[in-house]
């Protein structure tokens, strides 16, 4: 079966189909596109398997996973829509490769972010984790989807202080929010804009590294 999404994979280098390996599935910002999160993972390409998605709608120069009325607003149909396409994508293709399905992440920036985190709230155990980079939740998905997270779930949040976009505190309440469902929260408030600063670019594979136990003698879910 064809995938409707326009993706990318990349395996590791020695990468054996009788073998179980974790899974990233990356999803970009607003007007960008796959290759942008295929530059932030390549770091982990040798320990991961790395699946970068491209949206569906052509937005400016690049692609978005939905549209908005204003900033914070989403258009609720093609928001349902990605959720429900995001879905069967991640189970078509964690059939085609060999994908730990104890081990799955997915991983986002802006509207990625918000892709990752209402992901992980609605797939239950099929997700591990996430990696959810200055994003925030529409109050429809907190009060009218069907939220069941795993419980075990690890999830990385980051925001910006200076995010010219969506205000830190819009950061924090993604962190109390996933507070309600998971211990295992590691929320990271940074100086800087709506972007992806060195140091995050390092804390963020440091988090997905220990969590998929690629590096040992370090707690779950530790806090910055």
């Amino acid at each position: 079966m064809q995938s409707t999404y326009i993706h990318e994979v990349r395996l590791p280098a020695h990468y054996h189909a009788d073998q179980q390996y974790p899974v990233i599935f990356a999803l970009h910002g607003m007007g960008s596109d796959e290759q942008d999160m295929l530059r932030l993972m390549e770091p982990l390409q040798s320990e991961f398997i790395i699946i970068v998605v491209r949206g569906p709608i052509v937005q400016g120069g690049g692609y978005a996973f939905f549209q908005i009325k204003s900033i914070g607003n989403p258009i609720r149909e093609l928001y349902d829509a990605s959720v429900e396409g995001l879905q069967q994508f991640i189970v078509e293709l964690s059939s085609k490769y060999a994908i730990d399905p104890s081990r799955r992440y997915i991983a986002g920036f802006s509207q990625g972010a918000i892709m990752a985190m209402t992901l992980a709230l609605v797939m239950g155990d099929a997700i591990q984790g996430i990696v959810a980079m200055s994003g925030y939740l529409p109050q429809f998905v907190k009060s009218e989807y069907t939220l069941q997270p795993n419980p075990a779930l690890s999830a990385f949040i980051s925001h910006g202080d200076q995010d010219h976009l969506f205000p830190l505190q819009l950061g924090e309440d993604n962190a109390n929010f996933f507070r309600q469902y998971t211990d295992y929260v590691t929320y990271v408030p940074y100086q800087g804009g709506h972007h992806v600063t060195p140091e995050l670019y390092q804390q963020f594979q440091h988090f997905l590294r220990t969590d998929a136990n690629l590096v040992t003698g370090e707690s779950k879910g530790l806090n910055s």
